[in-house]
């Protein structure tokens, strides 16, 4: 049952990511109104949303629409899409939120709230997230690790308020999801941007979960070479990282925040959908291009995860064996 002390929250993009935060919310006891695809629509209608966490298993009452249109009246709106959709997708819901509403952008990649804002004029705020989660079936979602956000305002964009940061991380953080606010969120962006880069790609063309991906002498060596073409490449922009302090993190979230992960890009590319490939290993080659640092690991893992992503797609049929 919703509680009149919450902000009525929306979520735009109800897949895996925006249907964990979403659902965790509404567990809570915020209205939460999650807008997606027809099936899972229908499915969280009829039967709410289960929630088959790693602390609990639950069906959790929520709202859903495949329309925009719903956000009407929301203080807090959960922008889930994925990257590709991100400006065309912002300029659909600029014209539908309510006055002074917050908008927290829950995506992959390190620009999306610039994106946001220079598509549509809505100031969003970046949100690093850290969560292992999958759509089992609709109106279903799986978590297998994590599930904590850190936001703040990035260098380049003026953002959010002080109180709408405050308000945010309160909100997650009554709900049981962790929520730091950052005075550095670039940085932090670029950090979960370079751990997506090291582990995707390589789940997605092993068919790989990070556990066994950090364990193998190989890739760990593949790992540290993506983490040092990418810690150049943002040093190149103007931001500082350090690139043990990432490998060493890398290896540790594989080995034992996330073993049992598969990668949202693997997970893409067995369903035959598009992978957002583009926005992770592709965005650090062409940073890289544009600032003159080269990224020869990053460029081969892009151009293999590319090759299999439209392999899956247009499957040949192969002749039998004679």
């Amino acid at each position: 049952m919703a509680d009149a002390n919450w902000p009525r929250v929306a979520v735009v993009g109800a897949g895996a990511v925006g249907c964990y935060f979403g659902g965790m919310l509404a567990r809570a006891g915020a209205p939460v109104m999650l807008i997606g695809r027809a099936a899972h629509v229908d499915a969280m209608k009829r039967d709410g949303l289960f929630l088959d966490s790693m602390q609990f298993q639950q069906r959790v009452a929520v709202s859903a629409s495949t329309s925009l249109q719903d956000v009407h009246d929301a203080r807090l709106v959960l922008f889930s899409v994925k990257t590709v959709d991100t400006e065309s997708t912002a300029r659909l819901l600029a014209p539908c939120l309510a006055p002074g509403a917050i908008v927290v952008s829950l995506q992959n990649g390190v620009d999306n709230a610039e994106r946001i804002r220079a598509a549509s004029g809505i100031n969003a705020i970046p949100a690093v997230v850290y969560v292992a989660v999958a759509m089992t079936g609709p109106g279903r979602v799986k978590h297998n690790g994590r599930g904590d956000l850190i936001i703040g305002n990035p260098q380049t964009v003026s953002g959010a308020s002080q109180s709408q940061l405050d308000e945010v991380a309160g909100v997650f953080t009554r709900a049981g999801v962790p929520c730091r606010i950052s005075q550095n969120v670039t940085a932090e962006l670029w950090e979960k941007l370079i751990m997506n880069c090291a582990y995707n790609a390589i789940s997605a063309l092993l068919r790989s979960k990070y556990g066994r991906i950090a364990q193998d002498p190989g890739t760990i060596e593949v790992i540290k070479q993506v983490t040092r073409e990418a810690v150049a490449v943002a040093g190149a922009a103007g931001v500082q990282l350090s690139a043990e302090n990432i490998i060493a993190a890398a290896l540790k979230l594989g080995s034992q925040a996330m073993p049992e992960t598969l990668s949202s890009t693997a997970r893409d590319i067995a369903r035959g959908k598009p992978t957002e490939i583009d926005s992770l290993n592709g965005f650090l080659v062409r940073k890289g291009a544009e600032l003159g640092v080269p990224t020869p690991v990053n460029q081969t893992l892009h151009s293999l995860v590319k090759l299999l992503e439209q392999s899956e797609t247009n499957k040949p049929s192969l002749p039998e064996a004679g």
